[in-house]
């Protein structure tokens, strides 16, 4: 084992020891019969870890109160300073409120992988897991679910090593290798059976829907002239010879072989691991879909449904999903019709996107995340979505590895410059988010922009 590896396995060693803390104080207020206050964040990796945690508690006869919100803000805390709770558990949040959180009523463990802010000192009565307390990777390593997931798999609960790769997946932490933690959980769910690997074509629900709809929905890999376009796709299965509307079930071995060798010389990386989680049917099979699912149950602010899903409700709640994921695929195919017509804004080292459109607005992060890889827009800029929310502007920022790995931190450029204009913002390196006054819009870009500038520089 090389210096570097052994490095990280003392580091991964140190967080599994901190999440052994965490479930040792979560037994114990199982035990006493007391209901655990779960807080979580609204994203596929918020409800995946929400639900990672109430499955635990479940199976163990335990109680549970869940509550799913956009930010942990200090109006949320206040309220949850009111509640006479013995136990908080904060899950894909909290590493930014640690002081906060020490300030309630009951114990607290935080469950989160973003970077942390005032975490430099313990706060009494609350266990805090985090992987950048330990010179991990939060962005790329583990997600908010795989974090909750150490906890959770203390209890054996070993078949919860499915839905931590959802939140992961739903957290783009399943582009390209599995690293880290994520490949330490996915690992353990091979060897549990929990999780199998194969081989094939990484389409978006790829045997559920019509293959131009399949492709169309396949933003990564992505497919340059059909990703994201309905008459793209349509028009390369009618050159290859394929009908538009069949699924990828009912081809012959020869058109399979056919369409992939196709799309194998628009993109060889179309071709890869698909992760699966073996007890479960189509379409919360494929890791990929499930996340994608759950996404769009965040993203129409279905927490309930998504979490329901989590929960085990493949039937009322799993129709419902679909169909909001109808509706998500929809509006993304109008936001990235709207972006090729309008483009980026550039400034000297960031550029930004704006809407007002209600529709649209919910969706910006992801928006800014296909262009960057579709190629919309310029790949050699991180990219802040803007959207109006009168009287604030919220913000999506998004760029690429390739770009942190130039010393661009989002997270920390979003928190310093929203917090210098009466905003509040964070996040990780390569994905953050911010709320400031409206009337700051521009202060804001400019600061963001000169932030960018240094961290470059550096």
């Amino acid at each position: 084992m090389s210096k570097s590896s052994k490095n990280d396995a003392y580091k991964q060693h140190s967080l599994l020891n901190r999440a052994e803390e965490a479930y040792k104080l979560l037994k114990k207020h199982l035990d006493q019969d007391n209901v655990v206050r779960i807080i979580s964040h609204n994203d596929a990796d918020g409800i995946s870890a929400a639900g990672v945690i109430c499955n635990a508690i479940a199976r163990e006869n335990g109680k549970f109160h869940v509550t799913i919100v956009p930010r942990l803000k200090s109006e949320v805390l206040d309220k949850l300073s009111h509640e006479k709770y013995e136990i908080f558990f904060f899950c894909d949040m909290g590493s930014a409120w640690t002081k906060r959180i020490g300030q309630l009523k009951g114990e607290a463990i935080i469950a989160d992988h973003h970077q942390t802010i005032d975490s430099s000192e313990e706060q009494e009565g609350v266990v805090h897991i985090n992987p950048h307390l330990f010179g991990l990777d939060g962005t790329r390593d583990v997600s908010g679910s795989g974090v909750t997931y150490l906890v959770a798999r203390l209890m054996n609960h070993f078949e919860l090593a499915g839905l931590a790769m959802v939140g992961a997946f739903g957290d783009m932490q399943g582009n390209g290798e599995i690293t880290g933690v994520n490949q330490t959980i996915l690992q353990e769910g091979l060897n549990k059976g929990v999780l199998e690997l194969k081989e094939g074509l990484k389409i978006s629900f790829l045997n559920d829907e019509p293959l131009y709809k399949a492709l169309t929905y396949t933003y990564l890999p992505p497919l340059p002239g059909i990703s994201g376009d309905l008459d793209g796709s349509r028009g390369f299965l009618e050159k290859i010879g394929l009908s538009t509307d069949i699924k990828f079930p009912e081809l012959s071995n020869e058109e399979k072989d056919h369409l992939k060798e196709a799309l194998i010389q628009i993109n060889p990386e179309i071709l890869g691991k698909q992760y699966m989680i073996t007890a479960l049917k189509p379409p919360l099979k494929n890791i990929d879909d499930y996340s994608s699912i759950i996404d769009a149950c965040g993203k129409n602010k279905k927490y309930g449904v998504g979490l329901s899903i989590c929960l085990g409700d493949e039937d009322e709640s799993l129709t419902k999903g679909m169909e909001l994921l109808k509706k998500y695929h929809e509006i993304i195919l109008k936001g990235v019709s709207w972006i090729k017509r309008e483009g980026s804004r550039e400034m000297d080292h960031i550029q930004y996107i704006y809407t007002e459109d209600k529709d649209i607005k919910g969706f910006m992060g992801t928006l800014a995340n296909i262009s960057l890889d579709i190629g919309l827009i310029n790949p050699n800029k991180p990219v802040l979505a803007l959207s109006r929310m009168d009287p604030l502007i919220k913000v999506s920022g998004r760029t690429t590895l390739k770009i942190t790995e130039k010393g661009v931190n989002l997270g920390q450029a979003m928190e310093q410059a929203s917090n210098s204009y009466g905003g509040a913002g964070g996040g990780h390196t390569v994905a953050a988010g911010a709320v400031v006054p409206r009337n700051n819009q521009d202060n804001f870009l400019n600061l963001v922009d000169d932030i960018v500038k240094n961290q470059l520089a550096e």
